[in-house]
């Protein structure tokens, strides 16, 4: 007899031993005993001869009659408690705030060595063209502890059918699926973090929109958020632009007024990385250093 998987096997039977809790099975008699043949000599035809019989065909044993038994009790499995909303797989994520600032360095602890160890949660902001994307990836390849990359437009493309792509105009549509892209970059971010895994995002945050972008980002991943602005002069946005393809190629025209707005950061009190003359590494350097001077002194935004 086979058994569902999960469900407990029944005791081996055993003559007068019947585990408690489970149902004893109605026990079929077997056929009837022959009746005993009669003793003493057959009879004798008249003459002295034995008369002669038909051998008795054999005959089946009556039908056993069936008794039904009980049922087999189907194993009992409590409904499930529904998941908290605060938690994603074994991690408790902590309700408010998710992102604590990181602490201070102690002060004469001698020359800054970089990030170091520290967990962090970095937003790099920057124009098309910047390299924000790869400086972040190289950044977080080559840290000492876990890092992990999340980049916006890659998120936002995640959308198939129906995306809603920027360059065909800004409207109620795009707007939304920008949000929904950005919160969902903002929770994986926070789940990163409470596993002890330190992460950079990046997006081309606008400093005239501060309550849809920077705000949003503070608002969803939380207040340790440490931004940084990648600004390379103009030239060297076009001539970046212009090797891409695809949807991530934009007309000079955007890509330039994107750049004008993007200077507006000049005078919002954020660090600011003029990475025209430096390549991938050595941004990625420069971006560490920035990111150890913020721990000391974190930027009021």
């Amino acid at each position: 007899m086979q058994h569902a998987v999960g469900a407990p096997l029944p005791p081996p039977h055993q003559p007068g031993n019947t585990a408690a809790g489970w149902p004893q099975q109605a026990h079929h008699p077997g056929p009837p005993p022959h009746a005993p043949a009669p003793q003493g000599p057959p009879p004798h035809a008249p003459g002295g001869r034995a008369p002669h019989r038909q051998p008795m065909p054999p005959q089946a044993p009556p039908p056993v009659p069936q008794t039904p038994g009980p049922a087999w009790p189907a194993p009992h499995h409590p409904p499930a408690a529904p998941p908290s909303r605060d938690t994603t797989g074994h991690i408790h994520l902590p309700p408010v705030a998710p992102v604590t600032a990181p602490p201070a360095a102690e002060p004469g602890a001698g020359p800054s060595l970089g990030t170091g160890t520290a967990t962090l949660a970095v937003l790099l902001i920057g124009p098309a063209g910047a390299g924000k994307t790869t400086v972040a990836r190289h950044w977080a390849r080559h840290r000492r502890v876990p890092t992990a990359h999340i980049s916006l437009d890659d998120v936002r493309e995640w959308v198939c059918a129906g995306f809603a792509d920027p360059q065909s105009g800004w409207n109620d549509q795009s707007e939304a699926q920008y949000r929904l892209a950005r919160r969902t970059c903002g929770f994986a971010a926070r789940n990163f973090l409470a596993n002890g895994i330190s992460c950079i995002l990046d997006d081309a945050v606008f400093p005239d929109r501060p309550v849809v972008g920077l705000g949003g980002w503070k608002r969803h991943v939380g207040p340790g958020l440490l931004p940084v602005v990648l600004l390379p002069g103009l030239e060297i946005v076009l001539e970046r632009n212009a090797e891409r393809s695809g949807n991530r190629r934009l007309s000079d025209e955007e890509v330039a007024g994107i750049h004008g707005r993007m200077a507006g950061w000049h005078a919002s009190g954020l660090p600011i990385i003029d990475n025209s003359n430096y390549d991938v590494e050595t941004t990625a350097r420069v971006l560490d250093e920035v990111l150890a001077r913020s721990l000391t002194s974190p930027p009021s935004w």
